[in-house]
């Protein structure tokens, strides 16, 4: 890297700017039109299901595809027409392991410190540095088809840090991971983001956007439909949701047409379940109930709750997002029969 090159990263204002990126597979349009802003040393995540356009960003960003109009930087450096630099500065790792099964641990990053053209004195401890980072000295000699997913999965994550890179991008990191191994991978990421480094994930999973980043970008059919930190999305729907399990969908229908009169109710329902948020949760609260119960529905149970990000999808698609994990948080408070 020159000495300009380095003073022209530091320059950058952000990681991460595009502009109105589009791009169609044949009759497919996968973006439509999609701007993002990541700054440096934080943590930004793409939510939304399979097919959302998510992955399709990430593969423009880091030079793998091109897109079909729109533009973007990363580290400053234009994604079409300096795909080398970008590439100099970035770690990718995505949906599938990209470590060989037949190499041992060690094997595989010593060999992608080579491919990185990393000084041959500075390859093997980095590989160990990387080793004990992620908890694989232990298997560092077994050849990677004998690792756990989640082991496979950690190797891919070193393996995309061998050269430090200052941005790291992340394709849906943790899907198939069990719970401990995800936690495992969060606290990584943490680690890494405290230490400087950008990070650019996509996930379906709200817990995932809720805990680890510093802002959400929700994509859905190829556009960024909301964004900003995970407060900031779900302050749009009040402070408290109300979730109220009528029993059958007849009376769940019957109490939406009932709670919509109301001034300050705008009920959803969801099968049997009819939700409400509110600002001022608790008088509306015993406003829904005082009006179900003189109707004779009154509700079999009932859950009061700060919003998710699942109601922050819910209300921006029509649809819950796919994988979503409930926050431990999530649970009824309050019960009636």
């Amino acid at each position: 890297m020159t000495d300009g090159a380095v003073s022209r990263a530091v320059r950058a204002d952000a990681a991460v700017v595009a502009e109105g990126l589009r791009k169609r597979f044949k009759d497919t349009v996968a973006l439509k039109g999609v701007d993002l802003r990541v700054e440096w040393g934080t943590i930004f995540a793409l939510l939304g299901p399979n097919g959302a356009g998510k992955t399709t960003a990430i593969r423009i960003l880091t030079t793998i595809l091109s897109p079909d109009g729109g533009r973007a930087q990363v580290a400053g450096f234009d994604v079409v027409s300096e795909p080398a630099e970008v590439r100099y500065r970035i770690g990718l790792a995505g949906q599938a392991a990209a470590v060989d099964a037949n190499l041992t641990g060690r094997e595989n990053l010593r060999l992608i410190g080579r491919l990185a053209q990393l000084p041959g004195r500075l390859v093997a401890p980095r590989a160990v540095e990387l080793l004990e980072r992620f908890g694989l000295q232990d298997a560092a000699d077994r050849p990677v088809r004998t690792y756990s997913g989640g082991m496979r999965r950690r190797l891919d994550v070193a393996a995309a840090l061998v050269q430090r890179p200052p941005i790291l991008f992340l394709d849906e990191p943790t899907t198939g991971l069990d719970p401990q191994s995800r936690n495992d991978l969060w606290t990584t990421i943490r680690e890494l983001v405290a230490q400087g480094t950008s990070v650019v994930l996509t996930t379906q999973y709200l817990e995932e956007a809720d805990r680890l980043a510093g802002r959400v970008a929700v994509v859905d059919r190829g556009l960024v439909i909301a964004e900003g930190t995970p407060a900031e999305l779900k302050s749009r729907m009040g402070s408290t949701v109300i979730e109220l399990g009528l029993g059958d969908e007849e009376r769940a229908i019957r109490s939406v047409e009932l709670l919509s009169r109301l001034d300050r109710a705008q009920p959803e329902r969801d099968a049997s379940m009819v939700r409400l948020t509110s600002h001022d949760g608790p008088r509306l609260l015993a406003e829904v109930l005082r009006a179900l119960d003189a109707e004779g529905l009154a509700p079999v149970t009932i859950s009061v709750r700060e919003p998710s990000l699942d109601d922050v999808f819910l209300a921006l698609t029509g649809h819950h997002a796919e994988g979503a994990i409930e926050a431990a948080d999530t649970r009824p408070t309050q019960a009636a029969s």
